[in-house]
């Protein structure tokens, strides 16, 4: 298997190298910012009406190539292929809701008129701004980043993960058949000291990163010493608590479908499933029979009951380590979390219980198809489970009885809760979250509400 610092994409399911690129340039990330900022001063000043007719027309080519953009993201970062056109595809969704409504989220506040004066808070664009995307939903992380800001009038230099080079240059395709105006949108295949000194660059007027606390945690330190704003998207350890359920076993089913898409790489997957006694025991034998029913897969095939790869062999050799820490902790794995001895990076989906709480574990982030559940004897217990957590992403809870649930949810200590249901996760709810998980909001009205100039403007008649 060939390694390289550089930009490289590897298949999961193989471990062979598709393609290389180097890294770009120290002169052409300079160029490119002055190209964004060039760009800034015609891009931002263009009726949004104007800008609107390009967002849509980025909508209709992510819909349009929906299965060729699923395809690659399958190729270069191992998911499931259904999954990974469904992602492409609502990256049109999100496009499209942005160039609908995009006029009316921009427009100006009115706080005070009369006769003789007029006050208002416009909303303008504040520049070139930068974004740091992951691999695990390469189009619709940098959809969700890229939509309102283009609509607002901001320009985009995008460094993308390392490892789906092939995904981040066909949204740059994207981004140039819309008739995006050159410099607005610009890939880089930046290096961490590249992205250091774009954020020192007094032209880069903000940063936004989705990712690990560590990088969150630098580019927020670089940022604040900047007096830049930035937005952080990270990590996640989501409590999904049964209080009561008529179905347990169906209840784990569901439960399951959630935990283990994207091969469970995902940040506001449900880490912690947290149930109740009384159906605890049926949910779950539940969750142990079915994820014994799975088998290894090729992601691109599309087979029933089965699972994928991990991103990376670095990623499964993490997994595998914190499932052995997990059972040296005093844990039960009652099935899987061996690395498979096949080709590509396969670690088998486990189901692991009784994790001790206040161990290192315990705190930490399980980024695979690992299911823990939590066995709880009162609607207290759960609650005080569910915030002992560093992170605070998303969160939900459910029970039979009315009202049950949602006297719980009011106190989750969580960006996101949704109550009997998941948080909606769709192009019009806002995103993110609290404590380590980051801060900003992503999507939905607030998506164009982070990265703009809150102006007020007076005038006296």
């Amino acid at each position: 298997m060939t390694t390289s610092p550089s930009y490289t994409a590897i298949n999961p399911a193989t471990g062979e190298e598709i393609s290389h690129h180097e890294h770009t340039t120290d002169e052409q990330v300079a160029d490119a910012l002055q190209r964004s900022w060039t760009a800034y001063q015609a891009w931002g000043a263009r009726p949004i009406e104007e800008r609107a007719k390009i967002v849509g027309a980025i909508a209709d080519l992510f819909a349009q190539r929906a299965k060729e953009l699923g395809a690659l993201a399958t190729q270069e970062m191992g998911k499931p292929i259904e999954e990974a056109t469904g992602e492409a595809a609502f990256c049109a969704d999100i496009f499209r809701y942005y160039a609908e409504h995009g006029p009316k989220l921009a427009a100006d506040t009115v706080l005070e008129e009369t006769d003789e004066y007029r006050a208002v808070i416009e909303r303008r664009p504040i520049g070139p701004l930068l974004g740091i995307m992951p691999w695990n939903y390469p189009f619709y992380q940098i959809a969700r980043f890229v939509a309102p800001n283009l609509m607002l009038g901001n320009t985009i230099l995008l460094k993308h993960a390392e490892s789906v080079p092939g995904c981040a240059l066909a949204v740059q395709e994207i981004m140039d058949a819309a008739g995006v105006p050159q410099g607005v949108y610009q890939n880089i295949f930046a290096t961490h000291e590249q992205v250091s000194s774009l954020i020192e660059a007094p032209r880069l007027r903000g940063v936004s990163l989705t990712g690990s606390e560590r990088a969150g945690a630098a580019v927020a330190q670089q940022a604040g010493a900047q007096l830049k704003k930035a937005v952080l998207e990270l990590g996640g350890s989501d409590p999904y608590i049964v209080l009561s359920t008529a179905d347990a076993r169906q209840h784990a089913r569901d439960a399951l479908a959630i935990r283990l898409e994207n091969t469970g790489q995902a940040c506001n997957s449900n880490k912690r499933i947290i149930v109740h006694e009384d159906v605890y025991e049926e949910f779950l034998d539940e969750a142990i029979s079915q994820i014994r029913a799975l088998h290894p897969a090729d992601p691109a095939a599309g087979e029933e009951n089965a699972f994928g790869p991990l991103s990376s062999e670095k990623a499964a050799d993490i997994l595998v380590d914190q499932v052995q820490r997990a059972r040296e902790a005093g844990a039960t794995v009652h099935v899987g979390g061996e690395r498979l001895e096949r080709p590509g990076f396969y670690v088998s989906p486990a189901v692991i219980t009784d994790i001790p709480v206040g161990s290192d574990i315990y705190y930490e982030e399980f980024f695979g198809p690992i299911v823990q559940i939590y066995r709880v004897s009162s609607d207290e217990e759960a609650l005080e489970l569910a915030n002992d957590t560093q992170y605070g992403l998303g969160s939900s809870v459910y029970a039979v009885e009315e009202g049950r649930a949602e006297a719980l949810a009011r106190s989750l200590d969580a960006g996101m809760v949704g109550v009997n249901q998941q948080p909606p996760e769709t192009e019009s709810m806002p995103f993110g979250g609290v404590k380590r998980s980051g801060y900003g909001r992503e999507l939905g009205p607030l998506g164009m509400d982070e990265f703009v100039n809150k102006r007020l403007y007076a005038v006296k008649k």
